[in-house]
């Protein structure tokens, strides 16, 4: 992987509603972990390179869905030239790669499944690599229209002028939201957590948010129940909304760390949670059958790159997310409707029957 440097300029859309490219011959990821300060694109040649882009977190939230379909379209370009059994074995090593880059996060396995099925017909490598640029393209598009049918089902859940915080970076669900409020005639007063130990609130949320001309309100991590409690001198805060890495079939939502805690004290205090996913997850009975990724916990000793522990401290850890039972959350908001926690499988599903 090789990285790039531009200047950020003001633009009519946020800076990273566009942070995933297939450009020549290679596929430029806007690098997140060092986004605002600077805008670096990290440059991958294969599918291999963009899995290990998407483990080292150069991407987050719907990104490494985007990156993944890049780097089958890319994978796609460079078998041209062979047989058909070898371009498709190739697509399908790719393909492994890319849905194991990170094992909690469901998309970039969605992406693959996606594309992997669209070749299966081919009956030549023309055709094969045709279908794979199609269906890659396809879901993309298809992804950010859903994630706007999922805005616009959040936004009917919430009041013009009302008080959301929110934790994590919720990328494509987030910008669709906002965009969403401004059909509706709406508009919303912003709380966003910093999220530790990446800062994806504080340097993605927040910044996109002002990009839109958003109000909102920077807080760290430990202020979240605080935020929550009735007479902050913040003021009331009217939904807490985040979105959801996974949310099982009994409602069970996982997401970043952190939210576990703002959820119980959301319930705490009669604050609504509204969890944000386009599905739930029909491979996930319960969260038991989804994989917590645990990370280096060399992460939490740093922040951006900079020891901010203590030289003496050693012992660290870091669960990339934590699972937030269905008895906090108020509604899972998919983009066929906001439904109760417990039955959403059957409610999504036996919507999608009728």
């Amino acid at each position: 992987m090789t990285t790039g440097t531009t200047e950020l300029t003001p633009r009519d859309h946020p800076v990273l509603d566009d942070s995933v490219r297939v450009d020549g011959g290679v596929v430029r990821i806007l690098d997140r972990r060092v986004f605002p300060e600077r805008v670096e694109w990290v440059e991958a040649a294969d599918a291999e390179q963009v899995a290990a882009a998407i483990t080292a977190m150069v991407t987050q939230s719907s990104g490494p869905l985007f990156a993944a379909y890049a780097g089958l379209e890319l994978t796609a370009l460079q078998v041209r030239e062979l047989p058909l059994a070898a371009a498709a074995e190739r697509m399908r090593v790719a393909g492994t790669a890319l849905e194991n880059a990170r094992p909690t996060n469901n998309h970039p396995r969605e992406a693959v499944e996606h594309v992997l099925a669209a070749i299966a017909p081919a009956t030549t490598t023309p055709a094969l690599v045709e279908a794979a640029v199609e269906a890659a393209r396809a879901g993309a598009r298809s992804y950010r229209d859903r994630s706007h049918r999922l805005g616009v089902e959040t936004v009917a859940l919430l009041g013009d002028g009302a008080r959301v915080l929110t934790h994590c970076w919720m990328d494509t669900y987030l910008i669709e939201l906002v965009r969403a409020a401004r059909e509706a005639g709406k508009r919303f007063e912003w709380v966003a957590t910093e999220t530790r130990p990446y800062l994806q609130g504080a340097r993605l949320t927040s910044h996109t948010l002002a990009e839109f001309g958003e109000r909102v309100t920077l807080i760290t991590d430990g202020m979240g129940a605080a935020a929550l409690a009735p007479g902050s001198t913040l003021g009331r805060v009217d939904a807490l909304v985040t979105a959801a890495d996974r949310v099982s079939l009994d409602g069970s939502v996982v997401n970043k760390v952190g939210t576990l805690g703002l959820a119980v004290a959301a319930s705490a205090f009669d604050v609504p949670f509204y969890a944000l996913v386009q599905a739930p997850d029909l491979a996930a009975p319960t969260a038991d059958d989804i994989a917590v990724e645990e990370r280096d916990p060399a992460e939490v000793l740093h922040t951006l790159g900079r020891r901010t522990a203590s030289t003496l401290v050693t012992e660290a850890w870091y669960p990339a997310f934590d699972v937030t039972p269905a008895r906090f959350v108020t509604r899972i908001v998919t983009d066929r409707g906001a439904f109760e926690p417990a039955t959403v499988g059957e409610s999504y599903y036996g919507a999608a029957a009728r």
